[in-house]
């Protein structure tokens, strides 16, 4: 029973004060099967849903998964698709909406009549290479899926500065509120653009590259150890946690922007 539906009970009577709290606590976890235990009060507390990790998870598990939450929640995201796992998702098109990315390896799940709310967080999200895009496309459909504008710029590294320069630009005419910036290889871009502005700039290193540290080792420990202040940075190919970490910045500041927050 969602939130709202349990303030309406006892608002009206239905329902003793007592009656309302344990029904809240319930909210919290949802156990599905015996394997799994979702954190169905996520959203409730934070603002963001659980996102459910499919690489991991057999075809049973991730199905019930996916079928509990949609049915009563609306949407379920899943995230870190295996190829093996696209049949399940593409089985789900009969009878709810599905948004299938095979770049991003995401899908989307919801009932015909789910609407997202849109926040009016805006956030710029720029790759080095394109080798990086399938990374940058979970983290566009996660930030959009969760009520922001997103602006994409990529295969903008700094091999060719003067396309970093440009994407700024681009940014600030969109008053982005937070960047998203993403590289592999030596990772150096998240440094750069962070160099470049005040905005706030989350750096995601991928395992993009080759020899010595080129599985995103030597991308995570550059920007980690950047010159730059203030740049924030997730582990390889996080691309969850920096989405996550953009929405939350950027659903704040469109409170302020809207006058919701003195």
């Amino acid at each position: 029973m969602p939130l709202r539906e349990i303030l309406e009970l006892l608002a009206k009577g239905n329902i003793s004060l007592d009656e309302a709290e344990a029904k809240i606590k319930l909210l919290t976890l949802e156990k599905i099967g015996e394997k799994i235990q979702f954190d169905v009060g996520r959203e409730f507390r934070i603002g963001i849903p659980e996102i459910i990790l499919a690489e991991y998870k057999d075809a049973n598990s991730l199905k019930k998964a996916i079928l509990k939450i949609v049915e009563k929640y609306g949407r379920a995201i899943v995230s870190r698709l295996r190829s093996d796992q696209i049949s399940i998702i593409e089985d789900f098109k009969e009878k709810y909406d599905v948004y299938l990315s095979h770049t991003g390896r995401i899908a989307v799940i919801k009932r015909k009549n789910y609407k997202i709310y849109r926040s009016g967080g805006k956030i710029g999200i720029i790759t080095a290479g394109t080798a990086d895009v399938p990374v940058a496309e979970e983290v566009k459909i996660i930030a959009e899926e969760l009520g922001c504008k997103t602006y994409t710029i990529y295969d903008a590294g700094i091999a060719g500065l003067h396309r970093t320069v440009e994407a700024l630009k681009v940014f600030y005419e969109n008053n982005v509120d937070v960047i998203v910036a993403i590289a592999g290889m030596e990772g150096a871009l998240p440094s750069v653009i962070k160099s470049l502005t005040e905005l706030p700039v989350i750096g995601l290193p991928t395992s993009k590259g080759y020899g010595l540290g080129g599985s995103g080792q030597a991308a995570l420990l550059s920007m980690l150890q950047s010159c730059t202040p203030g740049l924030v940075v997730v582990n390889i190919d996080n691309s969850v946690g920096a989405a996550v970490a953009a929405v939350s910045i950027a659903q704040r500041v469109a409170k302020f922007r809207r006058g919701d927050v003195d």
